[in-house]
């Protein structure tokens, strides 16, 4: 017996739109490039599987978000640079500036609440991975004034689960 394909999508039209809007976001990077940064109040929020493939973090941010990490892009971030199929930033994390390499495929989120905008992406299938390793323990803190200078302000990881319903 045939099969019948009369309404099969072959031509993967869901593929074809995600990356179409992919693009979107590569030209909000370029925009936010450029030597007059970010016009207004705009800011992105990006959404990103830490284990996708080509995504390139510090290895303590793999363990401390395995899955998905969100960055934000507003006032303190450093030598953005938009590619064709990837993006790279330098942002600080606990006072300390970190590269990070992402390419588009791997962003699940984006969002300039300024306007609002907001793009959903399907996740990426990620290859057979190892397990994340355990998190290494945070050491505490200790009291502002014993050996250590305050943090300074700099940009915040923030962990948008607390914000999802469930």
């Amino acid at each position: 017996m045939a099969e019948d394909n009369s309404h099969q999508d072959l031509m993967r039209y869901d593929l074809m739109a995600q990356e179409a809007l992919r693009g979107v976001v590569r030209e909000a990077l370029k925009r936010a490039a450029s030597p007059k940064g970010l016009p207004g109040e705009h800011h992105f929020y990006i959404s990103f599987q830490t284990r996708a493939a080509g995504v390139a973090i510090p290895q303590e941010l793999v363990e401390r978000y395995p899955d998905e990490m969100t960055i934000v892009l507003q006032h303190q971030y450093r030598e953005l640079t938009p590619g064709e199929t990837v993006f790279s930033v330098v942002l600080s994390f606990g006072g300390q500036p970190k590269k990070l390499s992402i390419p588009y495929a791997a962003v699940t989120r984006f969002h300039d609440p300024s306007v609002p905008f907001a793009l959903q992406f399907e996740p990426q299938p990620i290859a057979a991975l190892p397990p994340p390793t355990q998190p290494v323990p945070l050491k505490p803190k200790a009291p502002e004034g014993e050996g250590q200078p305050p943090a300074p302000d700099g940009p915040k990881i923030v962990s948008l689960d607390q914000f999802r319903k469930k």
